[in-house]
């Protein structure tokens, strides 16, 4: 009789032990033949830490055929290009702005620059202030979005110091703040190098500013954007937070780039209020991403970015224009720009930043 209570207790463990020696085994294998993950390390703009952290974004590098795991840290994309002995210390360092990434090639002896993302500069603001600019016809509102179609008379407003409660038939903002678009540091980071290269050109008869004659004559005008601001931050993460946080009052007119509003909606939609809006500048600039690879490693991962479909994906979602953002229903519904312009050489740009700093 126990022999027979015993029989199949006996089968089943066997069962189970032969099922746990097969499992094992199968995982050891598995681990055998799975390629470990490369590690490496880069230095990127501020603006890029939320699509490189997102949990998808680590679980699709770490996947075939790239095998990779990402660190970073992140700067300030002018600082960054000043950051000495990069290849010591970094895989790769990824910018904003054609500037920065050409200064950093130049400096790291890099043998690449890819360019994988884009965006546009804008003007976050709110809609009484929107709407306050319509009605002194220096913005235009077509459809659903705002844009600023007289950035002279905005710049005028600011170099002969004109107040919000100075504008006429001003009842929505009629508060006695200088009229300025806060900025970050102009030494430190792309944003405000960006918003500096867009007024160079409509202060300087709407061409692009090629020699130091041209900075000469309009040097009073460029220094005032920026003189009178005060304390400005290094990355453009800060005072974008202070829009999001500190309202209408602390920050009517901010100097972003279009994918940060973006993102931040994709990561907290309800951060992003239905008085928050957009304004495009017309003319306005794309500042570019471009990548640095400084190792092999680093040239890897601008393949993966630059060919990998899900990666595209992501990056679109956080707002970044991509080579393939028509295909996506996100970036594909953003506002279609065409009056667009290039910025200065890298020569003429850090001249003007030299000049106005010096001021």
């Amino acid at each position: 009789m126990l022999k027979r209570l015993l029989a199949p207790v006996l089968t089943l463990l066997l069962l189970v032990g032969v099922s746990t020696a097969i499992y094992l085994s199968v995982k050891e294998q598995a681990s055998l033949q799975a390629p470990a993950l490369q590690e490496l390390k880069g230095i990127i703009g501020s603006e890029k830490e939320d699509f490189f952290r997102d949990p998808e974004t680590v679980a699709a590098l770490a996947k075939a055929p790239w095998h990779l795991h990402v660190s970073i840290e992140k700067s300030g994309s002018r600082e960054l290009s000043t950051t000495q002995n990069l290849k010591n210390q970094y895989d790769f360092a990824f910018p904003a702005g054609i500037a920065a990434a050409e200064k950093l090639k130049r400096e790291q002896n890099g043998k690449k620059a890819v360019q994988l993302f884009f965006s546009p500069m804008v003007i976050a603001s709110w809609r009484p202030i929107a709407d306050l600019l319509v009605a002194n016809h220096i913005a235009q509102k077509r459809g659903d979005t705002y844009y600023i179609v007289d950035m002279l008379a905005l710049f005028g407003l600011i170099s002969h110091e004109q107040r919000w409660r100075d504008l006429p038939g001003n009842t929505a903002y009629p508060v006695n703040k200088a009229i300025l678009v806060t900025t970050t540091d102009l030494r430190t980071s792309n944003s405000a190098a960006m918003y500096l290269a867009l007024a160079s050109y409509l202060l300087n008869g709407n061409a692009i500013v090629e020699n130091t004659a041209q900075i000469d004559k309009i040097l009073p005008q460029l220094s005032a954007l920026f003189s009178r601001q005060g304390f400005t931050e290094n990355s453009t993460e800060i005072p974008f937070q202070d829009y999001l946080t500190m309202g209408m009052g602390k920050s009517p007119l901010v100097m972003v780039y279009e994918s940060q509003f973006f993102s931040e909606a994709n990561k907290s939609p309800s951060a992003i209020t239905p008085e928050m809006v957009l304004l495009y500048p017309e003319p306005t600039l794309f500042s570019k991403h471009i990548l640095i690879p400084l190792t092999a490693n680093g040239e890897t991962l601008a393949a993966a970015l630059e060919q990998d479909e899900t990666l595209q994906q992501i990056a679109q979602r956080y707002g970044f224009r991509t080579a393939h953002s028509a295909a996506n229903s996100r970036t594909a519904a953003l506002p279609s720009l065409v009056n667009v312009i290039d910025e200065p050489s890298y020569d003429i740009l850090e001249a003007m930043i030299n000049r106005i700093t010096a001021r």
